[in-house]
C-alpha cells in the first residue's frame, strides 16, 4: 500500500474510536473528565492525515484514482462519525448539531459519494474544488469548537454555555450551507460526465 494511501486508512479506521470515546461516558458515566481531553489530540492527529495523505501522494508521486476516491471517503467517515456525536451532549440538555442539519449533510455527502462512483465508472475521478476544501475546513472548524465545548462541560468548567451553543449551531449552519454550495459547484462543473445517464 502506498504511504499516502496509509494515512487515509488510519483515518478511515480509527474514526469509530472518536464515536467510542466520546459516548462511553454517556453510556456509563465513567472516563467523563479525562475522555474529551483524550479525544482532541485523537482527533487533531486524524485531521492531520488528512494532510499527510496529500502530501506524500504529491512528493512521492502517488495521486491515483484511487486516492482521489478514498481521501475524501475517509473524510466523510471521520466527520460523519464526529456530527454524530455532537447530536449528544454529556450535560443531557440537548447536542451542538440539530438533527435536521445532521440529516441533510448526510445527504450531501452520501449523494456525492455515489457521484463520484459513477464519475469512475465513466473513467473521470472528481478532485477536490475549492469550495469543498473550504467545505471541509468549516467541518473541521465546527468539529472542534463543539468537541472543545463539550469537553469544557465534562471538566465542569464555568461558562456561558447556552450562548456558546448558539455559535456552534451558527457554525454548523454554516457548514450545511458550505456543504450545499460546494454539492452544486460539483454538478455544473462535472455536469457533462452524468448528462447521459
Amino acid at each position: 500500500m502506498k504511504l499516502s494511501n496509509k494515512f487515509t486508512t488510519i483515518r478511515f479506521a480509527l474514526a469509530p474510536l472518536v464515536f467510542i470515546l466520546y459516548f462511553i461516558p454517556i453510556w456509563f458515566n465513567v472516563l467523563v473528565k479525562p475522555s474529551g481531553l483524550i479525544i482532541i489530540p485523537l482527533l487533531a492527529f486524524l485531521e492531520l492525515t488528512d494532510f499527510f495523505d496529500g502530501f506524500f501522494a504529491r512528493r512521492y508521486n502517488e495521486v491515483s484514482d484511487f486516492g482521489k476516491i478514498f481521501d475524501p471517503f475517509a473524510d466523510v467517515i471521520l466527520h460523519l462519525t464526529t456530527f454524530c456525536c455532537f447530536l449528544f451532549s454529556y450535560g443531557n440538555d440537548g447536542g451542538y448539531i440539530p438533527a435536521i442539519i445532521f440529516m441533510l449533510i448526510i445527504y450531501r455527502e452520501m449523494t456525492m459519494t455515489f457521484l463520484r462512483m459513477v464519475a469512475v465508472k465513466k473513467g473521470v475521478s472528481i478532485a477536490a474544488r475549492k469550495g469543498g476544501k473550504f467545505k471541509t475546513v468549516m467541518y473541521v472548524v465546527s468539529g472542534f469548537f463543539a468537541l472543545a465545548l463539550e469537553t469544557a462541560l465534562r471538566l465542569e468548567l464555568n461558562l456561558p454555555y447556552a450562548t456558546l451553543r448558539y455559535v456552534s449551531l451558527g457554525l454548523f449552519c454554516v457548514c450545511l450551507i458550505c456543504s450545499y454550495a460546494s454539492f452544486i459547484d460539483y454538478i455544473i462543473h462535472f455536469m457533462p460526465v452524468f448528462k447521459d445517464n
